[in-house]
C-alpha cells in the first residue's frame, strides 16, 4: 500500500508551481527595472537636453532616487493588511498596479513633480515586493522545491536591473517608459490567473463563523493544492497536507500575541533584535544601492579615461549582480552563513576604500589605472550581491523564533528603507561638497564595522535551532 502511494506522489509534477512562481516574480522584475532606472538615466535628466524639458539639480535628482524608499517603509504594513485580510494573490497583483500608476505617471506629466510622484508610486509597489511575493511563492511551493523557487526573487531582480541598464542606455527615454508600462499591464493581466495561496484559504477557514462557507474554503484549498502538485484531490499527500496547513493555523492561533515593547523588554530578544538592525544598516548602506542608482555618472564623473562608454562600463554591474547571486545560491548550504557575509563585507570595505583612493589621486591630479573605477565598483557589487543583500535576511530568519520573527522582520524591514532613503538623499550634498572620494571612504567605514559586528558578535545560524542560536548569542 505504501509503495502504491508513493507511486501515485510521482506521477505529480511540479509545472504549474514554477508558472505561478515565476508569474508572481515578475514583480520583482518590474522593481529591478525601477531600481536600474536611475542609472542610465541621471545623466541625460542633468543636462540641457533633459527629456522633461528643463535640466534637474543634484538636489532634484537625490529627490526622485530617494522618495521611493519612504514610500516602501511607508507601505509595508499595507501589504501586511492586504495578504492577511484579502488575501495574498491580491496583495501580489496590488504590486504592479502601482508601477503601472508610476510609469503612467511619468509619461503623463513630463516634469519635476512628475518624476517625484511616479517615483512615490514606485515606492508603494516596492514596499510589498519583498513581503507578499515570497510570502505566496513559499505558500504554493512543495518542500523540495521550496528553496528553488524562492531563489527566484534575486534572479529577478537582478535581470530587471540589467534589462533597464540596457534599455536606458540606448533606447529612446519615452520609449523605454512605454515598454515597462507594457510590461506592467502584461504582469497583471497574467497574475490574475493565479490561484489564491492554500494557507491563506485554510486561515479564511478557521475565521469564518458559517459552516458551510467554511467547508467551501478547506475544499478549494484542497483543490488548489492537487492543482499546483498536479495530483486528485483524493490523493493521500494531497490530504496530508492540507491537514498539516490546518495544524499548523491551529498551533499559530495558539501561541500569545507578542508586541514589540514586550520584545525589547526581553533581554535575549532584545540583544538579538539590535543585532539585527547593525547588520541591516550595514546592509541598507554599504554603497551598492547608491551604486546601481548613480553606476553612470559615478563612472562619468571618475575622470578616467576610457575608450568604452560609462554606459556600457555600467552595464556590467547588473551582470555581476546575478554571478554573486549564482554564487551565494551555491556557496551559503556548503561554506555557512557567517563566514560567507564576513568575507563579503571584507570585499566590499576594500573595494569601496579602493575606489575612495581612487578618486582622491585623481583629485589631486594624479591619473589611477583606467580599469580601477570599474573593477573596484564590480568588485563592491559582487560583495553585496553574494553576501550583504541575501544573507542578513537569512541570519535573521532562522535566529528570530517563530513568535516574535514576524514583527522583528517588520521592523527590520522598514529601518532598511528608511536607511536607503538617507543614503540616497544625502549622496549628491556630501559629494558635492566634500568630493566623491569622501562618500566611498565613508562607504568603506561602513562595511569596516558590519565586517567586525559580524565576525565577532554574529552566530553562526546554519544547521541551528533558534534556541541554540539563542543559547549561542547569549555566552556572546
Amino acid at each position: 500500500m505504501l509503495d502504491t502511494r508513493n507511486q501515485v506522489v510521482r506521477l505529480g509534477n511540479t509545472r504549474m508551481q514554477w508558472i505561478f512562481a515565476l508569474s508572481a516574480n515578475l514583480a520583482l522584475m518590474l522593481y529591478g527595472l525601477e531600481t536600474g532606472w536611475m542609472s542610465p538615466i541621471t545623466r541625460s535628466l542633468l543636462s540641457d537636453e533633459s527629456p522633461i524639458g528643463v535640466p534637474l539639480t543634484d538636489n532634484e535628482v537625490s529627490l526622485v532616487a530617494s522618495i521611493l524608499c519612504v514610500f516602501g517603509a511607508i507601505s509595508a504594513p499595507f501589504y501586511s493588511y492586504i495578504a492577511d485580510i484579502y488575501g495574498r494573490k491580491y496583495a501580489v497583483i496590488t504590486v504592479p498596479t502601482f508601477g503601472m500608476l508610476s510609469w503612467i505617471t511619468r509619461l503623463s506629466f513630463p516634469s519635476t513633480v512628475g518624476l517625484v510622484v511616479g517615483r512615490a508610486f514606485a515606492g508603494v509597489a516596492a514596499g510589498g515586493s519583498f513581503i507578499v511575493v515570497p510570502m505566496y511563492v513559499k505558500e504554493i511551493s512543495q518542500d523540495d522545491i521550496r528553496g528553488l523557487l524562492g531563489s527566484l526573487l534575486v534572479m529577478a531582480l537582478n535581470s530587471g536591473i540589467l534589462f533597464m541598464y540596457i534599455m536606458g542606455a540606448y533606447l529612446d527615454y519615452f520609449l523605454v517608459l512605454w515598454m515597462v508600462l507594457s510590461l506592467s499591464i502584461l504582469t497583471i493581466v497574467l497574475m490574475i490567473k493565479m490561484p489564491e495561496s492554500p494557507s491563506f484559504l485554510v486561515k479564511k477557514g478557521y475565521v469564518e463563523l458559517v459552516p458551510a462557507i467554511r467547508v467551501l474554503l478547506f475544499q478549494e484549498a484542497t483543490k488548489t493544492i492537487a492543482f499546483l502538485r498536479g495530483l486528485d484531490v483524493d490523493n493521500e499527500s494531497v490530504k496530508r497536507e492540507i491537514d498539516i496547513l490546518k495544524k499548523q493555523q491551529l498551533y499559530f492561533e495558539s501561541l500569545p500575541k507578542t508586541s514589540l515593547v514586550a520584545i525589547f523588554k526581553n533581554k535575549n530578544w532584545r540583544g538579538l533584535v539590535i543585532l539585527a538592525l547593525l547588520i541591516i544598516t550595514v546592509h541598507a548602506t554599504n554603497g551598492t544601492f547608491a551604486i546601481i542608482n548613480y553606476g553612470s555618472s559615478i563612472l562619468a564623473s571618475s575622470g578616467v579615461q576610457s575608450s568604452i562608454s560609462a554606459e556600457m562600463q555600467a552595464l556590467s554591474f547588473p551582470v555581476m549582480l546575478i554571478i554573486g547571486s549564482l554564487v551565494s545560491m551555491g556557496c551559503v548550504e556548503r561554506f555557512g552563513r557567517k563566514p560567507l557575509l564576513v568575507g563579503c563585507l571584507l570585499i566590499s570595505a576594500c573595494s569601496t576604500g579602493t575606489m575612495g583612493c581612487g578618486m582622491l589621486l585623481q583629485a589631486n591630479g594624479i591619473s589611477p589605472p583606467s580599469w580601477l573605477p570599474v573593477l573596484a565598483m564590480v568588485c563592491t557589487i559582487f560583495g553585496y550581491a553574494a553576501g550583504i543583500c541575501p544573507l542578513p535576511f537569512i541570519i535573521m530568519s532562522e535566529m528570530l523564533n517563530f513568535q516574535i520573527r514576524a514583527k522583528v522582520m517588520g521592523l527590520v524591514l522598514m529601518h532598511s528603507w528608511c536607511m536607503s532613503f538617507l543614503q540616497l538623499m544625502l549622496y549628491a550634498p556630501i559629494t558635492a561638497t566634500l568630493g566623491m572620494y569622501t562618500t566611498f571612504f565613508c562607504f568603506a567605514g561602513i562595511n569596516l564595522v558590519g565586517f567586525f559586528v559580524a565576525l565577532i558578535l554574529l552566530p553562526e545560524t546554519k544547521g541551528k535551532s533558534d534556541e541554540q542560536i539563542e543559547e549561542e548569542f547569549r555566552k556572546k
